[in-house]
Protein backbone atom coordinates (compact mmCIF):
# COMPACT_ATOMS: atom_id res chain seq x y z
CA UNK A 1 0.00 0.00 0.00
CA UNK A 2 0.84 3.65 -0.38
CA UNK A 3 1.70 5.68 1.85
CA UNK A 4 -0.94 7.39 4.04
CA UNK A 5 -3.47 4.93 2.67
CA UNK A 6 -5.53 5.09 5.17
CA UNK A 7 -6.29 8.93 3.80
CA UNK A 8 -7.58 7.57 0.27
CA UNK A 9 -10.17 6.00 -0.80
CA UNK A 10 -11.52 3.90 -4.11
CA UNK A 11 -15.24 4.08 -5.63
CA UNK A 12 -14.85 1.35 -7.85
CA UNK A 13 -18.28 1.97 -10.40
CA UNK A 14 -20.31 -1.75 -10.81
CA UNK A 15 -23.48 -0.69 -11.67
CA UNK A 16 -24.16 -1.51 -15.11
CA UNK A 17 -25.48 -4.23 -17.28
CA UNK A 18 -23.31 -3.92 -20.55
CA UNK A 19 -25.90 -4.24 -22.95
CA UNK A 20 -23.52 -4.82 -25.64
CA UNK A 21 -22.27 -7.44 -23.88
CA UNK A 22 -25.31 -9.20 -25.16
CA UNK A 23 -25.81 -11.10 -21.78
CA UNK A 24 -28.24 -10.78 -19.07
CA UNK A 25 -25.35 -11.21 -16.92
CA UNK A 26 -24.24 -7.53 -15.32
CA UNK A 27 -20.67 -6.45 -16.74
CA UNK A 28 -18.73 -6.91 -13.94
CA UNK A 29 -19.71 -10.49 -13.25
CA UNK A 30 -18.20 -11.52 -16.39
CA UNK A 31 -15.34 -14.16 -16.20
CA UNK A 32 -11.81 -13.76 -17.04
CA UNK A 33 -9.87 -17.34 -16.84
CA UNK A 34 -12.09 -18.07 -14.34
CA UNK A 35 -12.77 -15.09 -12.58
CA UNK A 36 -15.43 -12.01 -12.15
CA UNK A 37 -13.68 -9.17 -13.66
CA UNK A 38 -14.25 -7.06 -10.88
CA UNK A 39 -11.82 -9.33 -8.83
CA UNK A 40 -9.69 -8.15 -10.52
CA UNK A 41 -9.61 -4.23 -10.68
CA UNK A 42 -10.38 -4.69 -6.54
CA UNK A 43 -7.33 -6.90 -5.82
CA UNK A 44 -5.26 -3.92 -7.38
CA UNK A 45 -7.64 -1.49 -5.36
CA UNK A 46 -7.24 -3.14 -2.07
CA UNK A 47 -3.04 -2.47 -2.39
CA UNK A 48 -3.43 1.58 -2.44
CA UNK A 49 -6.49 2.18 -0.19
CA UNK A 50 -6.81 -0.92 2.09
CA UNK A 51 -10.83 -1.47 2.75
CA UNK A 52 -11.61 2.37 1.86
CA UNK A 53 -13.42 0.70 -1.15
CA UNK A 54 -16.89 1.59 -2.30
CA UNK A 55 -18.47 -0.52 -4.95
CA UNK A 56 -21.26 0.75 -6.37
CA UNK A 57 -23.87 -1.60 -7.52
CA UNK A 58 -27.45 -1.90 -9.33
CA UNK A 59 -27.89 -4.31 -11.58
CA UNK A 60 -27.97 -7.83 -9.89
CA UNK A 61 -26.77 -6.39 -6.66
CA UNK A 62 -26.82 -9.32 -4.75
CA UNK A 63 -24.83 -11.33 -7.24
CA UNK A 64 -22.17 -8.82 -7.73
CA UNK A 65 -21.81 -8.17 -3.77
CA UNK A 66 -21.54 -11.76 -2.97
CA UNK A 67 -19.07 -12.26 -5.81
CA UNK A 68 -16.91 -9.08 -4.44
CA UNK A 69 -17.86 -10.01 -0.75
CA UNK A 70 -15.93 -13.55 -1.09
CA UNK A 71 -12.67 -12.11 -1.62
CA UNK A 72 -12.92 -8.76 -0.39
CA UNK A 73 -14.17 -6.23 2.92
CA UNK A 74 -15.51 -3.43 1.27
CA UNK A 75 -18.41 -1.20 1.57
CA UNK A 76 -21.30 -1.21 -1.26
CA UNK A 77 -23.24 1.28 -2.42
CA UNK A 78 -26.71 0.99 -4.33
CA UNK A 79 -27.56 2.97 -7.50
CA UNK A 80 -31.14 2.31 -7.75
CA UNK A 81 -31.76 4.08 -11.31
CA UNK A 82 -28.68 4.04 -13.63
CA UNK A 83 -28.02 8.41 -14.30
CA UNK A 84 -24.73 8.32 -14.94
CA UNK A 85 -21.36 8.09 -13.58
CA UNK A 86 -21.54 11.66 -11.84
CA UNK A 87 -24.86 10.13 -10.06
CA UNK A 88 -23.00 6.88 -9.52
CA UNK A 89 -20.69 8.54 -7.55
CA UNK A 90 -22.42 10.54 -5.55
CA UNK A 91 -24.63 7.48 -4.22
CA UNK A 92 -20.92 6.40 -3.04
CA UNK A 93 -19.70 9.61 -1.07
CA UNK A 94 -22.32 8.88 2.13
CA UNK A 95 -19.59 5.99 2.58
CA UNK A 96 -16.42 7.43 2.79
CA UNK A 97 -15.13 8.65 5.69
CA UNK A 98 -14.41 12.24 6.63
CA UNK A 99 -10.78 11.48 7.54
CA UNK A 100 -10.01 10.53 3.38
CA UNK A 101 -7.96 13.15 1.97
CA UNK A 102 -8.20 11.99 -1.34
CA UNK A 103 -10.98 9.69 -3.51
CA UNK A 104 -9.98 7.53 -6.55
CA UNK A 105 -12.78 6.72 -9.10
CA UNK A 106 -12.22 3.66 -10.82
CA UNK A 107 -14.04 1.50 -13.28
CA UNK A 108 -15.34 -2.29 -12.70
CA UNK A 109 -14.63 -3.09 -16.03
CA UNK A 110 -10.97 -2.45 -16.28
CA UNK A 111 -9.31 -5.27 -14.95
CA UNK A 112 -5.79 -4.50 -16.61
CA UNK A 113 -5.28 -1.42 -14.67
CA UNK A 114 -1.76 -1.82 -12.88
CA UNK A 115 -0.54 -0.82 -9.39
CA UNK A 116 2.21 1.26 -10.04
CA UNK A 117 -0.28 3.30 -12.53
CA UNK A 118 -2.46 3.88 -9.68
CA UNK A 119 0.51 4.65 -6.96
CA UNK A 120 1.81 7.18 -10.08
CA UNK A 121 -1.22 8.84 -9.74
CA UNK A 122 -1.93 9.28 -6.45
CA UNK A 123 1.70 10.24 -5.30
CA UNK A 124 1.68 13.08 -8.65
CA UNK A 125 -1.79 13.99 -7.44
CA UNK A 126 -0.28 15.34 -4.11
CA UNK A 127 3.09 16.20 -4.68
CA UNK A 128 1.35 18.74 -7.53
CA UNK A 129 -1.39 19.67 -5.27
CA UNK A 130 -4.12 19.48 -7.25
CA UNK A 131 -8.05 19.18 -6.60
CA UNK A 132 -8.37 16.72 -9.91
CA UNK A 133 -5.86 14.24 -11.30
CA UNK A 134 -6.67 12.15 -14.44
CA UNK A 135 -5.05 8.95 -15.66
CA UNK A 136 -4.83 9.56 -19.40
CA UNK A 137 -3.38 7.40 -21.36
CA UNK A 138 -1.44 7.88 -25.19
CA UNK A 139 -3.19 6.08 -27.72
CA UNK A 140 -2.44 4.85 -31.60
CA UNK A 141 -5.71 5.56 -32.50
CA UNK A 142 -8.08 8.02 -30.26
CA UNK A 143 -11.45 7.22 -32.08
CA UNK A 144 -14.44 6.91 -29.62
CA UNK A 145 -12.60 8.60 -26.48
CA UNK A 146 -12.38 11.38 -24.80
CA UNK A 147 -9.63 13.75 -26.36
CA UNK A 148 -7.52 15.58 -22.98
CA UNK A 149 -7.29 19.25 -24.10
CA UNK A 150 -4.38 21.01 -22.23
CA UNK A 151 -3.04 24.42 -21.90
CA UNK A 152 0.37 26.23 -22.26
CA UNK A 153 0.68 24.76 -18.38
CA UNK A 154 -0.14 21.33 -19.14
CA UNK A 155 -2.96 21.87 -16.83
CA UNK A 156 -6.56 19.73 -18.57
CA UNK A 157 -8.70 22.11 -19.71
CA UNK A 158 -11.73 19.87 -20.75
CA UNK A 159 -12.48 16.75 -21.88
CA UNK A 160 -14.09 16.44 -24.81
CA UNK A 161 -16.54 13.40 -26.52
CA UNK A 162 -15.75 11.99 -29.92
CA UNK A 163 -19.55 13.01 -30.69
CA UNK A 164 -18.75 16.86 -29.64
CA UNK A 165 -14.71 17.06 -31.03
CA UNK A 166 -14.10 19.24 -34.22
CA UNK A 167 -11.47 17.78 -36.67
CA UNK A 168 -8.44 19.17 -34.92
CA UNK A 169 -9.30 17.92 -31.81
CA UNK A 170 -9.76 14.56 -33.14
CA UNK A 171 -6.23 14.08 -33.99
CA UNK A 172 -5.32 14.26 -30.12
CA UNK A 173 -3.81 11.09 -29.40
CA UNK A 174 -3.95 11.33 -25.52
CA UNK A 175 -7.97 10.09 -24.30
CA UNK A 176 -9.11 9.86 -20.99
CA UNK A 177 -9.09 6.41 -19.24
CA UNK A 178 -12.17 7.50 -16.59
CA UNK A 179 -9.84 7.05 -13.73
CA UNK A 180 -9.60 9.77 -11.51
CA UNK A 181 -8.10 11.29 -8.17
CA UNK A 182 -9.83 14.01 -6.42
CA UNK A 183 -9.57 15.93 -3.29
CA UNK A 184 -12.82 14.66 -1.10
CA UNK A 185 -13.80 18.07 -0.23
CA UNK A 186 -14.12 19.62 -3.57
CA UNK A 187 -15.30 16.15 -4.59
CA UNK A 188 -18.20 16.72 -1.77
CA UNK A 189 -19.24 20.50 -3.37
CA UNK A 190 -18.87 19.32 -6.73
CA UNK A 191 -20.47 16.86 -7.19
CA UNK A 192 -24.10 18.42 -6.16
CA UNK A 193 -23.13 20.86 -8.74
CA UNK A 194 -22.90 17.84 -11.90
CA UNK A 195 -26.24 18.79 -14.25
CA UNK A 196 -28.36 16.21 -16.51
CA UNK A 197 -27.79 19.10 -19.01
CA UNK A 198 -27.43 16.54 -21.91
CA UNK A 199 -29.37 14.29 -24.56
CA UNK A 200 -28.82 10.90 -22.03
CA UNK A 201 -30.55 13.13 -18.92
CA UNK A 202 -27.70 11.07 -16.92
CA UNK A 203 -25.07 13.30 -14.59
CA UNK A 204 -21.51 12.65 -16.29
CA UNK A 205 -18.55 12.47 -13.63
CA UNK A 206 -16.56 14.25 -16.40
CA UNK A 207 -18.47 17.33 -15.93
CA UNK A 208 -16.52 17.69 -12.18
CA UNK A 209 -13.45 19.05 -14.82
CA UNK A 210 -15.76 21.91 -16.24
CA UNK A 211 -16.78 22.81 -12.15
CA UNK A 212 -13.32 22.58 -11.42
CA UNK A 213 -12.59 24.70 -13.44
CA UNK A 214 -14.57 27.71 -13.36
CA UNK A 215 -13.89 27.51 -9.28
CA UNK A 216 -10.28 28.02 -10.37
CA UNK A 217 -8.88 24.68 -8.79
CA UNK A 218 -5.90 23.21 -9.69
CA UNK A 219 -6.69 20.22 -12.76
CA UNK A 220 -4.10 18.14 -14.35
CA UNK A 221 -3.01 14.51 -15.35
CA UNK A 222 -0.48 12.37 -15.94
CA UNK A 223 -0.11 10.45 -19.35
CA UNK A 224 0.79 6.39 -19.60
CA UNK A 225 1.86 4.69 -22.80
CA UNK A 226 0.12 1.32 -22.54
CA UNK A 227 -3.31 1.74 -24.05
CA UNK A 228 -3.25 -2.03 -23.37
CA UNK A 229 -3.68 -1.35 -20.10
CA UNK A 230 -6.83 0.54 -19.42
CA UNK A 231 -9.26 -1.75 -21.95
CA UNK A 232 -12.88 -0.99 -20.94
CA UNK A 233 -14.96 -3.88 -21.54
CA UNK A 234 -17.95 -3.33 -23.40
CA UNK A 235 -18.43 -6.06 -25.77
CA UNK A 236 -17.53 -10.39 -25.79
CA UNK A 237 -14.56 -8.88 -28.36
CA UNK A 238 -13.02 -6.95 -25.87
CA UNK A 239 -13.24 -9.26 -23.11
CA UNK A 240 -11.61 -11.70 -25.37
CA UNK A 241 -8.70 -9.27 -26.09
CA UNK A 242 -8.08 -8.63 -22.19
CA UNK A 243 -8.38 -12.59 -21.42
CA UNK A 244 -5.52 -12.72 -24.22
CA UNK A 245 -3.27 -10.18 -22.31
CA UNK A 246 -4.02 -11.55 -19.07
CA UNK A 247 -2.75 -15.11 -20.85
CA UNK A 248 0.00 -13.28 -22.52
CA UNK A 249 1.51 -11.93 -19.28
CA UNK A 250 1.14 -15.27 -17.22
CA UNK A 251 3.16 -17.24 -19.69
Amino acid sequence: MIEEHDSVAIIVLAAGLGKRMKSEKAKVLHKIRGREMILYVLETAEKIAGNNIVVVIGHQADEVKKAVSSEFDVSFAWQKDQLGTGHAVSTALPEISDSIRDVMVLCGDVPLVRYNSLVKLVRDHRNEDRDISLLAVKVGSPKGYGRILFDEKRNVVRIVEEADADEIQKKIDIVNTGIYCVKRDFLMSGIKKIRAENAQNEYYFTDIIEIGRRENKKIGAIVENRPEEFIGINSQEELQKVEDEVCRNIH
